[in-house]
């Protein structure tokens, strides 16, 4: 509103971006269209020889994230810090009449500013500038301006009309709703899907105000802080369990339905707001049905019905683009009432306080979530906890290390939690991750974490200066997975930058040492032969492999302390590697599962035959045969062998029972398990096949690993079909294989990682 004048959403092409810059901005994990996003982005990274043409990506945040690690240029810049970051690029940009920009808390250099500015001017109607939801409206504002300045709108940068009814000033209503809940005038209150006794500002008391309120209702799919405080909860449905609809992104209509009925009699939001509405018969079905056929008359509409449910899509539902730009006199009074921000008196601290939705918490509604709770985060590696992300100049200088317990001070409140040192994070900014600290999450969520929101205002959402760190004597052990089954003095990574790459695209494959002769009679594989590649330039590190592999194969979840024992089962696991200097590192992921040696080393040691090549060459488990002597895992190269220690599973929980695979085994505690490239699923290829009396085609096998990649970074196939995908990767020049020199002939390889960094005279210098 404040660039546009009225409401508008905004949502980019990255497929039709050469450069793009991300203002505390990590489109490629969070947002409604991140997964787009990071498809699109990922499709402009791919390599394949002289024609490549990469995008190049600039990323300033406060605290490493997904984006940042795949900027082929990343600058620490605490929150605060992003407004002046983005004027100094409207005066590069040729934004002649912007004031002169005060210096601010980490802004770029002018070298830096001006080479991004040239390298965006140089890409008219080809770039992106993208600001954080997080950020101030003042900052996206300006982003605005930017964009139309560089012919970005209409081209990489749209606009459409709100997707969806958001009331402005969303802040403010929440004060008028507690301010009216203090003065005794609100007679009932329906708290629908949220928990703002958890989650609500602290200075709003919320909590408090609601005992004012004569009967609150509270409707959501656990009880939790809030429902403890109200007269009443009523159970609600998961979205699996629903009818609704809901819009992507750029408009287009879906209508949600649901994968099974409701487990525990819940209520969707449907039929709460139709009861209010004194209709409370009818079911979540007949709500979104008559919705639609209200919008839908004639006679046609069970077959516009049927379509759109078997489709997944309701055609002809995109909105279309607006043609609007940002009004400059209003852009103008925005930029020239930026201040720095005034600290409140009496508060005193140099320092400035983050806080982010944790990528597997989010806002702390998945705290009773196991497999979210154990999976690893990105960049962090941390699991079942948050802490206080530091940077190592700040560690240094205030005598802290890791896992120690220091207490946050902010603005009158205070929070104890350990500490962090991490690499890339901002000098004079600490990261607190929301989602912890829960006292009524469920018996997995319970007690994990701390509680941000207790430091969290209504005039410091998600930044604000005037944090002092003291440290305690206390330590706290934190459950990291970063250094667990290292691979240390070996060449994992291979990189270069994109120049570097066309002059000797063959690069990832010198001074690979393979045995020419082997002690193993070569196998012929007349039939098929199974194998996967990898593609280090697309993949973001964003875990949604891992996640899918666990849904899959039915893994369990082992506890933070079994964690912290190197126990964790994942069958996938994402290396992160970080190279130069730890102010700001470069970072690399690599997705690394069960290679399916030709020469396995795992099979030669095991005594009872537990582990055996196949006709196709898949490296298999005979889970009755094991007996758990774990010779195999310290025989495996690549660490990639798990071993149940415990009885994690479960086998009495009814509903545990329903969520498992019934294609998949579950082990018991005892055996060694891993990958089995979803064997599952190449057996229900075949069976298919050969119902059809046809070969299995390229594709039609999807590991569960690949469908939920939104990058498209893995590949899997037939080698010994010259046409298939997996095989054309295999034969481009990036491939290379993990630890070739072993001689294993894994049947994952992977493609390089290359970089595009700016050419100009720059480059090397600090930010």
């Amino acid at each position: 509103i404040m660039a546009f004048g009225k409401a508008v959403n905004t949502f980019y092409r990255f497929d039709r971006a050469d450069v793009v810059l991300a203002l505390d901005a990590d489109f490629l994990l969070n947002g409604p269209a991140n997964v787009r996003y990071a498809h699109d982005f990922a499709a402009r990274r791919r390599a394949s020889g002289a024609d490549t043409d990469m995008n190049r990506l600039y990323a300033v945040e406060s605290s490493p994230t997904i984006t940042g690690a795949m900027a082929d240029h990343r600058f620490p810049v605490a929150g605060s810090g992003i407004e002046g970051v983005a004027l100094a690029l409207a005066r590069a940009v040729g934004m002649a009449d912007e004031p002169q920009v005060h210096s601010g808390f980490g802004a770029l250099s002018a070298e830096w500013t001006g080479t991004i500015a040239r390298d965006l001017l140089a890409h008219r109607g080809r770039s992106i500038v993208i600001a954080g939801a997080h950020q101030s409206p003042r900052v996206h504002a300006i982003v605005h301006l930017i964009n139309d300045e560089l012919g970005n709108t209409g081209a990489t940068v749209c606009h459409t009309d709100p997707v969806a009814l958001r009331p402005s000033g969303q802040m403010d209503s929440f004060g008028d709703l507690v301010g009216a809940m203090e003065a005794g005038e609100v007679e009932t209150l329906a708290i629908v899907g949220c928990n703002p006794v958890y989650s609500a500002p602290a200075d709003s008391e919320f909590a408090r105000h609601l005992d004012r309120v004569k009967l609150t209702v509270h409707c959501g799919m656990y009880q939790d802080e809030t429902s403890a405080l109200c007269e009443w909860h009523i159970p609600g449905t998961h979205f699996l369990e629903e009818w609704s609809d809901a819009r992507a992104y750029e408009g287009t209509v879906t209508i949600v339905q649901p994968l099974i009925a409701p487990l525990y009699n819940g209520k969707s939001v449907h039929e709460i707001i139709a009861a209010f509405a004194g209709d409370s018969s009818s079911k979540g079905y007949d709500i979104v049905r008559k919705y639609w056929m209200d919008r839908r008359p004639g006679a046609d509409f069970e077959s516009f019905w049927k379509k759109s449910l078997n489709d997944g899509i309701v055609y002809g539902t995109e909105l279309p683009l607006l043609s609007v730009r940002p009004e400059t006199g209003r852009g103008m009074k925005i930029r020239a009432s930026v201040e720095e921000e005034q600290i409140p008196q009496g508060v005193p601290g140099p320092m400035e306080l983050n806080f982010m939705p944790d990528p597997t918490m989010w806002d702390g509604r998945f705290a009773n979530n196991g497999w979210l709770q154990e999976l690893p985060k990105p960049i962090t590696r941390l699991t079942w906890d948050n802490a206080a992300m530091i940077a190592p100049t700040a560690a240094e200088r205030l005598g802290l290390s890791n896992e120690d317990v220091v207490e946050l001070e902010f603005r009158g409140r205070s929070l104890k939690c350990p500490v962090l040192v991490l690499p890339g994070q901002a000098e004079d900014a600490v990261t607190l991750h929301l989602g912890y600290g829960r006292s009524r999450a469920g018996k997995v969520g319970s007690g994990t974490g701390f509680n941000a929101y207790l430091l969290r205002t209504s005039a410091a959402l998600w930044f604000g200066k005037g944090l002092n760190i003291r440290r305690t004597e206390e330590r706290y052990s934190l459950a990291r997975t970063q250094k667990h089954y290292a691979m240390e003095g070996r060449d994992q990574i291979r990189t270069a930058t994109l120049a570097d790459f066309l002059k000797d695209p063959a690069f990832a494959q010198k001074g690979e040492q393979v045995p020419a002769t082997s002690l193993y009679p070569r196998h012929e594989y007349k039939d098929h032969a199974w194998g996967m590649s990898i593609d280090l330039n697309s993949c973001i590190g964003c875990n949604a492999c891992v996640i899918a592999c666990q849904a899959e194969n039915n893994i369990p979840i082992v506890g933070k302390e079994q964690v912290g024992d190197s126990r964790e089962m994942h069958w996938i696991r994402i290396d992160t590697y970080m190279t130069g200097d730890p102010v700001n590192p470069e970072v690399v992921f690599q997705p690394v599962a069960c290679m399916h040696c030709e020469d396995a080393p795992c099979e030669l040691v095991c005594p009872v035959g537990a582990t055996v090549h196949d006709s196709e060459g898949l490296n298999v488990m005979v889970y009755n045969r094991c007996i758990g002597t774990r010779y195999c895992s310290n025989n495996c190269p690549y660490k990639v062998r798990r071993f149940n220690f415990l009885q994690y599973a479960d086998n009495d929980a009814p509903t545990l029972k329903m969520q498992r695979n019934p294609d998949v085994t579950v082990r018991s505690r005892g055996v060694m398990e891993k990958c089995t490239y979803c064997l599952q699923r190449i057996n229900a290829a075949r069976i298919r096949s050969e119902k059809d009396g046809r070969s299995i085609r390229d594709g039609e096998i999807v590991t569960a690993c690949q469908s939920t990649c939104p990058a498209r970074a893995i590949v899997f196939g037939d080698i010994n079909d010259p046409g298939s995908s997996v095989s054309k990767l295999k034969a481009d020049r990036r491939d290379y294989a993990l630890l070739a020199e072993l001689n294993t002939r894994p049947r994952t390889t992977y493609l390089a990682k290359l970089t595009n960094p700016h050419p100009g005279d720059v480059i090397g210098t600090k930010p």
